[in-house]
């Protein structure tokens, strides 16, 4: 499996596209999930604001530096084709709330994605002895990012990327460039969708899964994604939230 390092290494152009049949199931489930992502993410952020500003204000407090993080990341926007539909892969910023240091070196977790990736990862293990996608014992993170992080409240500001309609509440996690350059064109496909604030990775294996056990999460729900599915990865991830399991 080739998984050489492309000369565009930091900006990846993906050329994945992942068509879909133009029906009439297809397009209502569409329209109704990006009318419920509206709906749900303005009255989180209307309900949020008063949570939000205590978390921005925490994180000044704790930490020199801006309140957010905003990171190039590679997500799949729907377009009309002839005969159906597709997926163009492109990047986007994300918003996060900042759970690092102001000016935290990058390249940490590039490198730990790259060998957790192409199998090369020796430490970092949980139970199983797989290895996890986690960087654990990060000296990088804050006090007050270490909470956000076990609570996944710093995922907070994605509800604007959902309002934007750039994210949904449920698909494939967006990955950062760096990681979706050394994807294989198999692998290319769970990109093939709305990436999501929540999905079937996160509430099956929330971090403590294998690359390869996420890609096929991934690709299962791109290909059989539906509004039933969608309310039952909402709930699962309550518990998961709550469980706070690989959110370390």
């Amino acid at each position: 499996m080739d998984r050489s390092l492309p000369a565009n290494f930091d900006s990846p152009h993906l050329s994945a596209t992942f068509d879909l049949p133009h029906t009439p199931a297809r397009t209502l489930y569409w329209a109704a999930k990006r009318l419920f992502d509206v709906i749900l993410s303005s009255l989180l952020i209307a309900l949020l604001a008063p949570v939000m500003f205590v978390i921005a204000l925490a994180i000044r407090l704790d930490s020199s530096g801006p309140v957010l993080f905003v990171q190039q990341r590679t997500g799949a926007r729907r377009r009309a084709k002839a005969g159906g539909m597709g997926w163009d892969v492109q990047p986007f910023r994300v918003f996060k709330f900042r759970s690092m240091y102001a000016n935290a070196d990058q390249s940490v977790h590039e490198a730990y994605v790259r060998d957790w990736i192409t199998g090369q990862l020796q430490n970092s293990t949980h139970d199983s002895g797989e290895p996890k996608f986690k960087l654990s014992g990060d000296k990088r993170i804050t006090r007050v990012g270490k909470i956000l992080r076990e609570t996944s409240l710093d995922e907070l500001p994605q509800l604007f990327n959902i309002w934007r309609g750039e994210m949904s509440f449920v698909g494939p996690r967006p990955v950062p460039t760096y990681e979706a350059a050394f994807y294989t064109q198999r692998e290319q496909e769970r990109l093939c969708a709305m990436p999501g604030l929540t999905g079937l990775w996160q509430v099956k294996g929330r971090g403590e899964v294998t690359f390869d056990e996420m890609i096929n999460m991934d690709i299962d729900y791109v290909r059989h994604a539906s509004l039933l599915m969608d309310m039952r990865i909402l709930l699962l991830t309550i518990p998961a939230v709550l469980k706070g399991a690989g959110a370390k």
